[in-house]
C-alpha cells in the first residue's frame, strides 16, 4: 500500500473541520427526519447507487459521553457491518477508538435503534466482508490504497 497516493488536502485540518461540521448535521438530519434526510450516501468514485447510512453511538472513552458518527454500513442478517476507514486516513476514527474501550453501541437506522455490541472482524470474517462492502461502496478499496493501517472492519451484533 502507498499512503503517499492520499491526496494532501485530506489531512488539511480544514477538510478535517469540514468533515466533522458535516457530520454533525447529518447526524441532526438524520434524527430529526428518521433517516429520510442523511440516511443514504450518494457520493463515490464508483458509487452505482445510494449506499445505506446509519448511525453509530459510542460511549467516549476520555469524555464518557455518547458520540454519534454516521457511516455507510452492510447488513448482514442481524448484523451490522461498519468500516472504520475514515477516508484512508493514517489514523483511526475515535468512534473505533471509542468502541475498543466500550464495546456497548447503538445503531439507528431510520426510526428503529439496536443496542448492540461491536467487535473488530477476525482477518476470515474480514476477508469475506471486504468485497461486499467495496461493492456497497466502492471507495472504500481507495482508502484502503492510501493508508498504511489495516482498516479495521467492525461487526455490531447482539450479546
Amino acid at each position: 500500500m502507498d499512503a503517499a497516493r492520499r491526496p494532501a488536502q485530506l489531512d488539511s485540518p480544514i477538510v478535517a473541520r469540514v468533515i466533522r461540521l458535516g457530520s454533525r448535521l447529518n447526524t441532526r438530519l438524520y434524527r430529526a427526519t428518521g433517516g429520510r434526510l442523511g440516511g443514504t450516501w450518494r457520493v463515490g468514485a464508483a458509487l452505482r447507487k445510494p449506499a445505506p447510512v446509519c448511525l453509530l453511538t459510542t460511549i467516549g472513552r476520555k469524555s464518557g459521553e455518547p458520540r454519534t458518527a454516521p457511516l455507510i454500513y452492510l447488513r448482514d442478517g442481524q448484523r451490522f457491518i461498519v468500516v472504520a476507514s475514515q477516508g484512508g486516513s493514517p489514523r483511526h476514527p475515535a468512534w473505533y477508538l471509542n468502541l475498543q474501550a466500550n464495546p456497548a453501541v447503538t445503531i439507528q437506522v431510520g426510526r428503529e435503534t439496536y443496542s448492540l455490541v461491536a467487535r473488530t472482524a477476525s482477518a476470515a470474517e474480514r476477508a469475506d466482508l471486504w468485497p461486499r462492502l467495496v461493492d456497497l461502496y466502492a471507495d472504500f478499496d481507495a482508502y484502503d490504497a492510501w493508508t498504511q493501517r489495516e482498516i479495521p472492519v467492525v461487526i455490531c451484533a447482539s450479546a
